[in-house]
């Protein structure tokens, strides 16, 4: 036994959702980054349907941190429970439980419950994570009850679509170009602006400013997770445009015997009260669909295309 004090939470929301609903966002961990504000990014490292090890980035407190989570999923009982098994300093030990309870009348009582202890149970250390721990389950809850409250039109709020393009070079300067995103207010038309962070190798935390066809700039902030030998790099926006309330993405870049494929993912959530207040009066959600898919397709595609010019023109120099 260490000794060290066992800090306990408790935080609880009333969904007007059904249990099952709210289970189901719970057990996607993966789409978390697209739900839930404070979570980057998750990848699934193993999985039994039951049993499944996360590794898991989020902000808490204004940092981005990582750590990997062991679940376990009971949809007979509407729990799942996690343990951090390589958690980050200063937190020690980080245990928990997703609790859903049907009520009467159709709404789910959610529970979200943490146990935690600190090395050295110093008392800062443990008032910083008891901070974290306090504002990200409340963001959490709040947009699951957001989001599980909507769930009957759930398929037209949330937008998922790729473009990519085949480049004549290996992935390697392809990835350069998409990894050095501070050069990009240089090489990129539409970047105007762009400030950068990287205190952590590949963890880029950004602002920009982004020009769209009629002019109009738009200020984002992201966090980029980069996975230089996987030739991956995702993010998440942190401050969206007006017409998006959540917006997850991935640069990815795959050789083969002829060239690279490199591929541009969007996953969105609309904003549906911004509809008519960005797009005129009448518009409607599969406007809304239709205008977010082309302005973010046409940002990223033109990217790609200045990737391939830049990495074609590294294949030719060589």
């Amino acid at each position: 036994m260490t000794g060290e004090r066992v800090h306990r939470t408790s935080h609880s929301t009333e969904v007007d959702a059904p249990a099952g609903i709210v289970y189901g966002l719970i057990a996607d961990a993966v789409r978390w980054p697209l739900f839930f504000p404070p979570n980057v990014h998750v990848e699934r490292l193993e999985t039994d349907g039951t049993n499944e090890r996360l590794r898991m980035w989020a902000t808490a407190n204004g940092q981005v941190r990582s750590w990997i989570s062991q679940r376990v999923q009971d949809p007979a009982t509407r729990r799942v429970e996690f343990r951090q098994s390589h958690p980050q300093a200063p937190v020690r030990t980080m245990n928990g439980t997703w609790a859903m309870e049907e009520l009467p009348g159709g709404t789910t009582l959610l529970t979200l419950l943490h146990d935690f202890t600190v090395h050295g149970d110093r008392p800062g250390d443990a008032e910083w994570v008891e901070r974290a721990v306090d504002t990200n389950s409340r963001a959490e809850l709040a947009g699951l009850k957001r989001l599980a409250e909507r769930w009957r039109r759930l398929d037209t709020l949330v937008l998922s679509f790729e473009d990519s393009i085949r480049v004549a070079a290996p992935a390697e300067p392809v990835y350069d170009f998409l990894y050095r995103v501070g050069d990009w207010p240089r090489l990129i038309p539409h970047v105007s602006r762009l400030d950068l962070t990287e205190d952590a190798p590949g963890v880029q935390v950004m602002a920009m400013d982004t020009l769209t066809a009629d002019g109009a700039s738009h200020t984002t902030e992201s966090v980029r997770i980069c996975f230089p030998h996987a030739g991956r790099i995702v993010y998440k926006q942190t401050t969206t445009p007006a017409l998006m309330e959540a917006h997850t993405g991935e640069w990815s870049v795959v050789s083969d015997g002829s060239g690279t494929t490199a591929v541009a993912q969007h996953s969105v959530v609309l904003r549906e009260d911004a509809v008519e207040r960005v797009l005129g009066p009448g518009a409607d959600l599969e406007q809304a669909r239709r205008y977010v898919r082309e302005a973010l397709g046409r940002n990223s595609t033109a990217t790609l295309e200045l990737a391939r010019e830049y990495a074609e023109s590294v294949v030719r120099a060589g």
